[in-house]
């Protein structure tokens, strides 16, 4: 039963792992867009001489990134908590499966121990019975 229990929570820790590796990406992935739209504000722009409307357009155009920044901002807030509960979940899962790990050991020894009594017990009984013989 136990070594169930331990199988499940390594099954458990190794799906947290892949979770935490797709939040990691996903992250990664934010902030390589906000790297590239942060460097697209920064380098449009107009010709000096142009009309007064290619401005406007200009700063319409970089509004909406900084929106759409603000928006990927939350959304990185979001995943980065998102991480941090799979993070602390994993460390949860670890925990348990280090305990059931333990019990497993211990169970393994105490089964050696008698294995080692019950073959003590039987060379004890064959050489007494050697000598009752003999």
């Amino acid at each position: 039963m136990i070594e169930k229990l331990y199988e499940l929570k390594q099954t458990q820790i190794d799906r947290k792992l892949m979770e935490k590796g797709q939040l990691m990406s996903q992250i990664n992935a934010i902030e390589t867009e906000l790297a590239v739209t942060q460097a697209k504000i920064n380098t449009t722009g107009v010709q000096p001489h142009g009309a007064i409307s290619d401005f406007t357009i200009l700063q319409i155009h970089k509004n909406t990134m900084k929106l759409h920044m603000s928006k990927l901002n939350a959304k990185k807030k979001n995943l980065d908590k998102k991480y941090e509960a799979v993070v602390n979940e994993l460390v949860e899962l670890q925990k348990e499966s280090e305990q059931f790990n333990y019990i497993l050991e211990e169970q393994k020894k105490e089964k050696m121990k008698a294995l080692l009594a019950a073959e003590e017990e039987a060379a004890s009984e064959y050489m007494q019975s050697k000598y009752i013989r003999g």
